[in-house]
Formats: structure tokens, C-alpha cells, sequence
């Protein structure tokens, strides 16, 4: 009994050490599966600008705060909008077009919305520059307009679209 009183003791032991060690900061803190090297304080995010052949008027002002909204709040990082940011942010939209993903009966059953983001991290501590493309389809019923699409798939846009974008700026570290 005494010697099963001591091999607890020592695996509860054991279990502190090895968490405790996992824990342990290398040089870089981590937040909800995002990791930022700790010399990164500030983040400029610049305006989404909308260069898609046809615009949806409240895709870029949204997105660009619920990028804002996710990137401050996911993060350590404090939003700047001086010309020192250790990262600046700047994302164009690219596309924005609309095909027909399903036939039913030779006629349109289901549309599909497909929406394009280049996506350009400057990181002036280092000096180095990363690009990247995110894109993302949301699909309609056929019987639906464009407008209607948007306005029932607005917040749907949004959020995929933010997710997308942060996951492939954090995802590299």
C-alpha cells in the first residue's frame, strides 16, 4: 500500500513537470492556436480595397473591421495606424463573380458566389514582404438574385471570409 502511495505521488509528480515544461515560452506566445513571435507589438490593417469587376458595396467596409475585430481581439497584437506597425496589413479584393455550380432538369438549380482576396503582410522588422490568395464559394439557390444571395449570405461572407484571411497570416509560425 505504501509503495502504490509513492508511485502516485511521483507520476502526479511527473505529470506537473512535463505540463509545466510544455508551457514554457520559446520566444513566442500563442493565443487559440495562433502564435506571433513576441517582437511583434503593433498591426496596421490597412482598408480592404475592392477591385473586383462588380463590387458589393458592404463587403470591404465589414470585412475590413471584422478583420480588425478578430486580429485585436485573437491576438496580442495592438492595432496602429501610424506608418511603424511591426506588420502592416493590406488586403484587395480581387473577385467577385457569380456561375451557376448545378443543373437540374436543364435549368440552374444552384448558383455559386465566388469571392477572391489577395492578401499582402509587409513585416518591417524583418523587412520582408508575404502574399497571399484566399478564396471562398458560398452557394445560392438558383431562384434567388444576386441581391438576395447577398443579403442572406452577407454575415456567412464575412466570417468564412476573416477566418480565412487570419488563418493564413498566423498559420506560418
Amino acid at each position: 500500500m505504501r509503495i502504490l502511495k509513492h508511485t502516485g505521488l511521483a507520476a502526479i509528480a511527473a505529470i506537473l513537470i512535463i505540463a509545466s515544461t510544455m508551457n514554457s515560452s520559446c520566444g513566442i506566445y500563442r493565443f487559440r492556436d495562433v502564435s506571433i513571435p513576441d517582437t511583434i507589438h503593433t498591426v496596421k490593417i490597412n482598408y480592404i480595397e475592392n477591385k473586383a469587376p462588380y463590387v458589393n458595396p458592404q463587403l470591404s467596409p465589414r470585412l475590413t473591421e471584422k478583420l480588425k475585430q478578430k486580429i485585436v481581439g485573437q491576438t496580442k497584437l495592438s492595432q496602429t495606424n501610424g506608418d511603424n506597425a511591426d506588420w502592416e496589413i493590406s488586403c484587395t479584393v480581387r473577385d467577385y463573380a457569380l456561375s451557376t455550380s448545378a443543373i437540374s432538369g436543364q435549368r440552374e438549380a444552384t448558383n455559386r458566389l465566388t469571392v477572391s482576396i489577395h492578401v499582402t503582410i509587409y513585416k518591417r522588422k524583418g523587412d520582408e514582404t508575404k502574399e497571399y490568395d484566399v478564396s471562398r464559394n458560398f452557394e445560392f439557390s438558383a431562384t434567388q438574385s444576386l441581391q438576395q444571395a447577398e443579403a442572406s449570405l452577407n454575415d456567412e461572407m464575412i466570417r468564412s471570409l476573416t477566418d480565412e484571411i487570419f488563418n493564413r497570416i498566423f498559420s506560418e509560425w
